[in-house]
C-alpha cells in the first residue's frame, strides 16, 4: 500500500513516500480504508522519537483518520464491514489503509463527511474532557482559551459557549482572533502585541479567570496561571509553543487554585464508557451545527509532510486534514 513513512526520526522533511505491507488486525481490530486524516500536534513529536508513544520503524504518521472497514475483526461488534467509520490510531494513517482497535472506532453519524469525521475526535474529545471532567466548568464561568486558533483551542472556544461561559480567546494575529469571533468567543487577546496578565486583569476587574485552558504553554504558562481566580483551575493541555513550563508553586498556593493535567488520550483507555457519552454530546452538537471544525487546508498524500510542516510552524488555523485518494 502506499504511505508516507518516516524511516529514520527526523523533522517533516525526512518523510518520504513509499510502499508498506498493509495491516494485517488482530481479533478486536478494523481495518479502514483511509480516506481522510487529521493533522495532530503529536505528529509533530512521533515523528522526532519525542511522544510518549514510540512506534518502530519505519511507520507512517497520522493518529486520527476516517474511512470505510474493509475487514473486521471477529470480536467487533459494532461496526459491520463497508461501514464509514472513523478513529483514533496513533500513527498509520499517512496510508491507504491502517488497523484500528475497536473500543477507538465508531461509525460516522449520516450526513458526516469524512474530513469532518477525521477531524473531530482528537480536538474536541481532549477539549470536552478537559472543559467537563477536569475543569467542571459551570455556567457563567469566565473562561481563558490560549492557542485559541488551535485545533483544540477552536473546539475549547466553542465547546465553553455550549457549557455557558464568557469565553475569553487568547491568539497572536489579528487574522487568528477573528476566526475565534465568528467560533464564539465574547472577547478576544492578542498576546503578540497586549501583555497577557495585565489585559486579562483588565477583562475580569482583577478577579481573573476561573478555568484557562492552556494547550500552548511555554511562555504563556506562568502570566496565565498569575490570571487565575480564587478557586481557579488551570488546564494543562499540551505544549505547541515548546517545552513545558516551570510554574512557580506559591501560585496556585496564593490563589486556592489548582494545576489540571489533561490527558484524554488515557482517559479514552480508562473511562470509556464516560468518553463515549462525551462523544455522543459532541456529535449531537456537531448534528445541530453548534459546533464545528474549521478546516484550514486540505493536503494530498504526497504532500503530508507539508502539512505536518506547517502545524509546527504555527500557520494552522483551526485544522489540517491529509486526503487518500
Amino acid at each position: 500500500m502506499k504511505a508516507l513513512v518516516c524511516h529514520s526520526f527526523g523533522l517533516p522533511e525526512n518523510l518520504k513516500m513509499d510502499e508498506l505491507e498493509t495491516p494485517q488486525i488482530q481479533p478486536n481490530q478494523v481495518l479502514i480504508q483511509v480516506k481522510a486524516c487529521g493533522v495532530n500536534f503529536p505528529d509533530t513529536l512521533i515523528i522526532q522519537n519525542k511522544y510518549q508513544f514510540k512506534p518502530e520503524l519505519p511507520f507512517a504518521p497520522g493518529g486520527e483518520v476516517s474511512g470505510i472497514a474493509v475487514e473486521v475483526g471477529p470480536e467487533v461488534n459494532h461496526v459491520k464491514k463497508g461501514d464509514r467509520v472513523f478513529a483514533l490510531t496513533g500513527w498509520g494513517g499517512f496510508a491507504e489503509f491502517v488497523a484500528a482497535d475497536a473500543h477507538k472506532c465508531l461509525p460516522v453519524p449520516e450526513g458526516m463527511d469524512f474530513v469532518t469525521a477525521a477531524t473531530t475526535m482528537y480536538n474536541f474529545g481532549t477539549s470536552l474532557f478537559a472543559l467537563k471532567q477536569r475543569a467542571n466548568l459551570q455556567n457563567g464561568e469566565k473562561l481563558l482559551v490560549l492557542g485559541a486558533s488551535g485545533g483544540v483551542g477552536l473546539a475549547a472556544v466553542q465547546i465553553g459557549k455550549q457549557m455557558g461561559a464568557h469565553v475569553v480567546a487568547a491568539a497572536s494575529s489579528k487574522e487568528k482572533l477573528e476566526i475565534c469571533l465568528k467560533a464564539g468567543a465574547d472577547e478576544v487577546i492578542n498576546y503578540s502585541e497586549q501583555d497577557l496578565k495585565e489585559t486579562a486583569k483588565a477583562m475580569t476587574n482583577g478577579e481573573g479567570f476561573d478555568v484557562i485552558c492552556d494547550p500552548v504553554g511555554d511562555q504563556y504558562a506562568e502570566p496565565a496561571v498569575r490570571s487565575l481566580a480564587w478557586g481557579g483551575r488551570y488546564l494543562v493541555v499540551g505544549f505547541a509553543a515548546g517545552s513545558p513550563s516551570a510554574i512557580k508553586m506559591n501560585l496556585p498556593l496564593l490563589k486556592g487554585a489548582s494545576i489540571v493535567g489533561v490527558f484524554w488520550g488515557a482517559f479514552a483507555q480508562k473511562e470509556p464508557a464516560e468518553n463515549m457519552r462525551n462523544f455522543e454530546q459532541i456529535l449531537q452538537w456537531i448534528q445541530e451545527g453548534k459546533v464545528k471544525q474549521h478546516i484550514y487546508k486540505e493536503y494530498p498524500l504526497e504532500q503530508g509532510a507539508q502539512a505536518i510542516r506547517d502545524l509546527m510552524d504555527r500557520k494552522v488555523i483551526g485544522k489540517n486534514v491529509v486526503i487518500i485518494d
